[in-house]
């Protein structure tokens, strides 16, 4: 099942506050939005998926526990990029000193930022020209470092601000480079 993109804006202009309240009172949906304002409704992924990014948030979790540098978030953390669009990336983290910039109340919706760093993995029902497109929407978005996995192809995408897009064939890890630092994604249980 492919996510369905629905045109709301000729009958409502849903505020973000709008938009956060729809997501909370529909919390077995998965939504985004995006930067014109469309709602994505997101379908849930397979077991194998899910685990897998489990395993990803979990790694990125553990490495973070022991740097204490920033903030983890999973695939059900809401971003407010500057654009506009609400994205949830499967897996991304915040750097420490610009998540204590956001107020009490910042913190417990929709957080007004961009990850520094962010993880989509391709789920079968992701189309991967849809999913390149929300890349380089993060990048230009502020997101420093982000890596798209794709199990299929056992490739992974890495974008980063202001570089061509690098591809790796079956890598057996990916570093977190100056963004995060020490970190280093063992791909063994992803693939």
């Amino acid at each position: 099942m492919q996510a369905l993109t629905v045109d709301f804006n000729s009958i409502i202009d849903l505020t973000d506050e709008q938009f956060f309240e729809l997501c909370q009172a529909n919390q077995n949906l998965r939504f985004e939005r995006n930067s014109t304002g469309e709602i994505i409704i997101m379908p849930p992924v397979g077991g194998e998926s899910s685990n897998r990014n489990a395993g990803l948030t979990a790694q990125l979790w553990i490495w973070n526990q022991k740097s204490k540098l920033g903030i983890v978030f999973d695939s059900s953390g809401g971003f407010k990029l500057p654009n506009g669009a609400n994205r949830s990336p499967d897996a991304s983290w915040v750097k420490l000193s610009r998540w204590n910039e956001l107020s009490s109340e910042q913190k417990t919706k929709f957080l007004p930022l961009a990850p520094d760093f962010v993880i989509e993995l391709l789920s079968p029902s992701d189309s991967l020209k849809t999913t390149q497109k929300k890349m380089e929407e993060y990048i230009n978005n502020g997101v420093r470092l982000g890596w798209l996995i794709n199990r299929k192809n056992r490739q992974v995408e890495i974008y980063r601000i202001g570089k061509e897009v690098e591809i790796l064939d079956n890598p057996d890890s990916l570093s977190g480079e100056d963004v995060l630092p020490g970190f280093v994604l063992d791909l063994e249980m992803i693939w």
